[in-house]
This record gives structure tokens, C-alpha cells and sequence, in this order.
């Protein structure tokens, strides 16, 4: 297992007890090297979206636990967030939350002579996801194939 997912899992752990406490839902940890700095990013949610607040209780929650286990040796910025309006479905639990919802989704090879696509989320398992693109017209996507897949928004 690689350092990264090492830290994100480990820290996922540490989040789970805290999340459930303030019913909140931790939609993803990730350990990014952003330019000469490296980030420990948690997002998390609740219906009717997390406020300033719910994040300042995390992270000084999430800071506390981190000092205490110190399993992260290199120096990192601690940061707790929303996961905002354009996130991207990762688990499972997103994508079936997200059935029935339109989405917009970018491959990473063209499919049709195209590779980026907007439709209804219909239907997904561990391979593909199916969308219905027109009334009367459905695509089926490799999963491996997607450079990504959100929640589609207009403003």
C-alpha cells in the first residue's frame, strides 16, 4: 500500500467516531502534493450542507487525533471542507445517491467521437454506468474509462 492511501485510510478511521457523533458523512480523505506543499484534505457533508462551523469542529477534532496517533512524518496543511457542488462521484455510496440525478461526465478516450457526456444517471455496478442521454436514448460507459463523473449544476 502506498504512503498516500496509508494516510488517507488511517485517517478515515480517526474521522469515522467524530463524524457519527455530530451526524455528518465523510464523503472522501485525500494526501495531494499541491507545488512544494502537501495537503491532508477531508470533505464531509449533511443534509442541508455543512456550514463554517461544522468544519472548524472536524478539523480541530481531526487535529487533536492526528497530534495524537502521529502516523503523518512529513509536514503537511490540515484541511476540512464541503466537498462543494461540482464533486466527484468516487464511492459507491455517491453513485447511488446520485441515480436519477443528471451528471456530467468526462472520458479519458472518446466514445461515439466524443468524451464528454451529460445525462441521467440510470443505472451502475462495479464496471460500467449507464445513462440516459435523450428520452428514448441510453449509453453505457466502461468505468475505466472515465476521467470523471459529478453532479451536473446550472447557474
Amino acid at each position: 500500500m502506498a504512503r498516500r492511501e496509508e494516510y488517507e485510510q488511517k485517517t478515515e478511521a480517526l474521522l469515522q467516531p467524530v463524524m457519527e457523533e455530530n451526524g455528518f458523512e465523510l464523503v472522501d480523505v485525500e494526501y495531494v502534493k499541491e507545488g512544494s506543499n502537501k495537503y491532508l484534505r477531508a470533505y464531509i457533508d449533511k443534509p442541508g450542507g455543512i456550514t463554517i462551523d461544522d468544519c472548524e469542529t472536524v478539523s480541530r477534532r481531526l487535529s487533536d487525533l492526528l497530534d495524537e496517533e502521529d502516523f503523518i512524518n512529513e509536514a503537511y496543511i490540515l484541511e476540512v471542507s464541503s466537498p462543494g457542488l461540482g464533486r466527484p462521484l468516487k464511492k459507491e455510496k455517491d453513485f447511488a445517491r446520485s441515480v436519477g440525478s443528471e451528471v456530467d461526465v468526462r472520458c479519458f478516450r472518446p466514445v461515439n467521437h466524443e468524451k464528454e457526456f451529460t445525462g441521467v444517471l440510470k443505472a451502475y455496478d462495479k464496471d460500467t454506468v449507464t445513462l440516459a442521454i435523450r428520452e428514448d436514448e441510453e449509453l453505457t460507459l466502461e468505468r475505466a474509462n472515465l476521467a470523471l463523473i459529478r453532479l451536473a449544476f446550472d447557474f
